[in-house]
């Protein structure tokens, strides 16, 4: 393997960082060489003329997500135009969200929480004499080192389970069924497998579906390439909708290897079309919270399109038919070019809507009242009741995330959604709050929470709750802030113990009220309100996504 096919297998470059003296000119990239790709603080690239706008990956705007396209961010940002040209890149630390902006002829995504980041500028003119461009996507065929694989640790900013159902029928046959594996092996060096990133598995569809391998069987990249490579030719009838069914019900498993939280994919290759029905295997992916991707190589020709059952079946059978879901190959051959697009695909957390449920897509916060009139041994049963609620809530990085303020007159953040993001530290961290004392403002206290604990998170993919508890009757209006907060797209419950008065329990409730607003006469009672609080926060994470 020479080093430029070393470079695309692993989609890594280790580029130098060069300064305003270099003169070794700039480095060449590829089109879709994202900015995690490059190792350097500052880096000094040339980008290619004539990218195909596909290649173009950018989340952002000024400040772009490390998955982003250096020279798509570029040229969204107008240091160069589509004939290519030299661009300084400059890592920046992760952001807690990332707004999308037309520009420049390209639509950037908005995101939420990435762990790094970049900007990209102009070079200068000494610079820009040094640059050479270049007609074309491939990088310079001057000789560079191979990049080792990947710590064992994996890429940690694609966590996921994956299961890549490959086609094992005669309709593909033995050679195309080799370029295949190829294929799925070029996709498990690139994704970065490791123990605390993607973890991926192999299921072959024929006549009777086979599980090759579990997501727990190999951590390490190499590993899981040398068993793919070692997978037999099957034959027999494709089976697809069979083999996702069986994969759905015996491959995702917490004895299999399943971790909580992480996002579960099945990537389907279909070679052609199914023999069989995979609507229904479809619905019900999406019951078990699955998000399928259906890669369609050598569409049927227009001859054959009477032999297939349904015509539809790639929008039937995917996650959602919103194009996301479904990627085209023309052929088994030259396949190289569309590993990084559907990789970038697969490791955006945030577009894998089947995976979203109320327990791993929500922020909740708990604005509690820390008033003289509640005392100390209340305030325990409050944290208690804190700490019930967030144990049924499956809290990662990329997870849902607690945050709790405590408030009399002023207002005090106990711990934010970006302090903890693990169950046993959230709890722990709840446990661990001191009680105030002091007076009860509880609509500036709203206020205060909209703005500092949800105004970093209000553009992120988790739907946001605020659960206000308070014993007595506010200093200060309530409705106005609440209103504000329900204008800020934060569902709110209100929770009243003993003195607190439905009046302003209800103004601060969203709509309906009713559903919305929860009353205990004693602080005891909070521990039968649990079940009904996490059922109420789930029909509202339900009703949003209808």
């Amino acid at each position: 393997m020479g080093p430029n096919a070393a470079l695309l297998l692993l989609g890594v470059f280790c580029l130098a960082s060069p300064t305003q003296s270099d003169s070794s000119g700039p480095v060449p990239i590829m089109c879709h060489t994202r900015g995690l790709d490059i190792r350097s603080e500052t880096a000094y690239v040339l980008c290619p003329a004539n990218c195909p706008i596909w290649q173009y990956s950018v989340i952002g705007n000024v400040v772009y997500a490390a998955l982003s396209s250096v020279c798509g961010a570029a040229v969204h940002r107008g240091v160069i135009t589509s004939t290519g040209g030299p661009v300084m890149m400059q890592k920046l630390a992760g952001q807690e969200s990332y707004s999308g902006m037309y520009a420049n002829g390209i639509q950037s995504q908005g995101l939420g929480k990435w762990s790094s980041s970049f900007s990209v500028a102009k070079a200068s003119r000494s610079l820009e004499a040094a640059a050479r461009p270049v007609s074309t996507a491939r990088p310079s065929t001057g000789k560079r080192p191979k990049k080792p694989l990947g710590k064992k640790s994996g890429n940690q900013d694609c966590k996921a389970d994956i299961a890549f159902l490959i086609d094992g029928s005669y309709n593909i046959g033995q050679r195309r069924f080799n370029l295949q594996k190829n294929f799925v092996g070029k996709l498990a060096v690139m994704l970065g497998v490791g123990s605390e990133g993607p973890h991926v598995g192999v299921v072959q569809a024929s006549e009777h579906p086979k599980i090759e391998f579990y997501l727990k069987n190999f951590t390490a990249a190499k590993d899981a390439l040398f068993a793919i490579k070692e997978i037999g030719f099957r034959g027999g009838n494709s089976n697809t909708g069979k083999a996702l069914k069986h994969t759905i019900q015996r491959f995702f498993s917490v004895e299999n290897g399943v971790r909580k939280g992480i996002p579960k994919i099945i990537v389907v290759f279909i070679d052609g079309w199914p023999s069989d029905d995979i609507e229904e295997a479809g619905i019900v992916a999406r019951e078990f919270g699955i998000n399928v991707f259906i890669v369609s190589v050598a569409k049927p020709a227009p001859e054959e399109l009477g032999m297939v059952q349904d015509v539809g079946f790639v929008d039937k059978a995917v996650c959602r038919s919103n194009g996301f879901f479904s990627y085209n190959i023309p052929t088994w051959f030259g396949t190289t070019k569309y590993v990084k697009p559907l990789i970038q695909k697969l490791c955006a957390h945030e577009q894998m809507l089947c995976s979203k449920t109320c327990y791993n897509s929500v922020n909740i916060a708990f604005l509690i009242d820390g008033s003289s009139s509640v005392g100390d041994s209340n305030f325990r049963l409050m944290l208690e009741f804190i700490g019930n609620v967030a144990k049924a809530f499956e809290i990662t990085d990329i997870g849902s995330k607690i945050a709790v303020v405590q408030f009399t007159y002023d207002q005090r953040i106990e711990f934010s959604f970006t302090d903890y993001i693990t169950k046993e530290s959230v709890l722990s961290a709840a446990r661990g709050v001191r009680y105030m004392s002091g007076g009860t403002a509880t609509g500036e206290a709203i206020t205060y929470t909209t703005r500092n604990v949800f105004g970093p998170v209000r553009n992120g993919p988790n739907k946001n709750f605020l659960v206000v508890l308070t014993d007595g009757q506010s200093y200060d209006d309530v409705r106005g802030p609440a209103v504000a907060a329900h204008k800020a797209g934060i569902t709110l419950f209100s929770i009243g113990i003993a003195w607190a008065p439905m009046d302003d329990l209800k103004d601060m409730a969203s709509e309906p009220k009713e559903t919305h607003t929860f009353f205990s006469r004693e602080f005891t009672g909070l521990e039968q309100i649990v079940p009904d609080v996490i059922r109420a926060i789930c029909r509202d994470f339900l009703d949003s996504h209808q």
